[in-house]
């Protein structure tokens, strides 16, 4: 068990701006002290953990949070390349998806995805998910470094 928290860098892979800002609302209600990074779509979010053109001089981040329904480049394309790169895949990836479907679920298991969690569409549900999210992975689980 981790003794104290995982001072890493969080990537945030979502395009909707207001679950974006619930987010970053959880993580200072939280006070949660992890730098959150976000991208809106699949290849941004590729280009950062690349560390790639305007995303070259970025940390590779500790921990992902992925939506699903992703402009460019959906989120299955990103978990799939995410976790066939040697560099990348043992970066623990979260599922954070308004999807509940069985195919979509068990398709990101398959594909090597940490965790899956539904998008509770009540605000103060979805804030205590990413807070949870968010201790679990950052003062719980030990993250590869």
């Amino acid at each position: 068990m981790a003794a104290s928290i995982q001072m890493v860098d969080i990537l945030l892979v979502e395009d909707d701006p207001e679950d974006v800002q619930i987010a970053k609302r959880a993580f200072q209600k939280g006070r949660i002290a992890n730098p959150l990074r976000v991208v809106r779509d699949g290849e941004e979010a590729m280009e950062y953990l690349r560390q790639t053109g305007r995303y070259c001089k970025t940390r590779r981040p500790g921990l992902i949070l992925l939506d699903l329904n992703l402009p460019r480049l959906d989120g299955r394309e990103v978990l799939s390349e995410i976790k066939q790169d040697p560099d990348l895949r043992r970066i623990p990836v979260v599922i954070l998806t308004t999807s509940n479907e069985d195919a979509d679920i068990l398709g990101c298991y398959d594909r090597g995805a940490n965790t899956y969690i539904t998008k509770p569409v009540e605000y103060d549900k979805f804030l205590q998910a990413v807070i949870n999210i968010s201790r679990y992975w950052l003062y719980t689980a030990e993250i590869p470094t």
